[in-house]
């Protein structure tokens, strides 16, 4: 398939097989909750009855006080007592395999390019680590959520985008699913773009 660049008009052939998928719902919908389940962090913890501090010993003789039985300190149903199920330390993963994270990548990449939400640029080079040059240089595509993708990312363009919290700086090794569905916009080199159909194939 060919791809035009907007700011050179250069004709770029892409290949069918990682830029001409079928938008496949149900897979992208997999890898999507898979890769937001491994970034929960699961470090929630409580004490139950076994790990609280405390004596073992029991608080008063079993009859004869009129107050009810009780055989430790460290009962839930107590003040500063342990909790009955304790929340525990969980690492949350669902496997996905390789070749289906890559074939969502595919089909997400084939869809934006149908939805135009793709823009290819020959390069993205700033003189100057500017955030006032950054907005002038895409204030004509009217965007709202931008990703931009380079082969890597460039020291002046990264400090350019820090302080605007609608552009995300990206290089074409650590593209991710979820970045990609959630942007207005995709802004993409030659290079880039490449790299990832080399990735892909």
């Amino acid at each position: 398939m060919e791809i035009i660049t907007k700011d050179t008009k250069k004709i770029v052939i892409l290949s069918d097989s990682v830029f001409n998928k079928h938008y496949n719902k149900s897979l992208i919908h997999q890898v999507l909750e898979s890769y937001r389940t491994i970034g929960r962090q699961g470090t929630k913890a409580q004490k139950n009855r076994g790990e609280v501090k405390g004596s073992g010993k029991k608080p008063w003789r079993q009859k004869g006080t009129g107050k009810a039985r009780a055989g430790s300190v460290k009962s839930p149903l107590w003040r500063s007592g342990g909790v009955t199920f304790a929340s525990k330390n969980k690492i949350y993963y669902k496997k996905i395999n390789k070749k289906m994270y890559r074939n969502a990548l595919k089909s997400i990449f084939s869809e934006l390019i149908r939805e135009n939400r793709i823009i290819l640029l020959s390069n993205l080079n700033i003189k100057q680590p500017k955030t006032k040059i950054l907005i002038e240089k895409f204030k004509k595509f009217f965007l709202k959520k931008i990703i931009i993708i380079t082969i890597s990312i460039d020291k002046n363009l990264f400090l350019a985008s820090r302080n605007l919290h609608n552009i995300q700086i990206k290089n074409s090794m650590n593209v991710n699913p979820v970045c990609l569905i959630n942007a207005d916009k995709v802004i993409i080199t030659i290079k880039a773009i490449k790299h990832i159909e080399e990735i892909l194939t």
